[in-house]
């Protein structure tokens, strides 16, 4: 199963960065999972999706967060939402320091950054 995590900021490029066009990229059977900001997906694009019984997703954000109660997204088959809990764990730290040393490594031999999203 292939399986798309997006873990970028939230700004002017990646709002609504995974919009229809993008969503139809994904390959049959794939998971999108969101652990972001909610706003990177294009929510009606992703309800159609999953109406489609194309992909699957597992939220722990949405646009808009919080969810209403009656909103479509809660109805929607093939759909994980968890209540934006995802964050720190006991090893987030440690991890943290070693991909940002290994970044500066890189950004100071002048070597290509590691997870870049979107290039200027």
């Amino acid at each position: 199963m292939d399986v798309v995590i997006l873990i970028l900021p939230l700004n002017d490029e990646s709002r609504k960065m995974f919009d229809a066009a993008r969503l139809a990229k994904m390959k049959d059977g794939a998971l999108l999972v969101n652990v972001a900001r909610g706003a990177i997906v294009d929510t009606d694009a992703l309800i159609a999706e999953l109406k489609s019984g194309r992909i699957t997703a597992a939220l722990d954000v949405t646009d808009p967060e919080p969810l209403p109660s009656d909103h479509p997204l809660w109805q929607t088959p093939g759909v994980f939402i968890a209540p934006h809990v995802g964050g720190n764990t006991s090893i987030f730290e440690s991890r943290a320091r070693k991909l940002i040393q290994q970044q500066l490594q890189k950004l100071a031999s002048g070597l290509p950054l590691a997870n870049v999203i979107v290039s200027k």
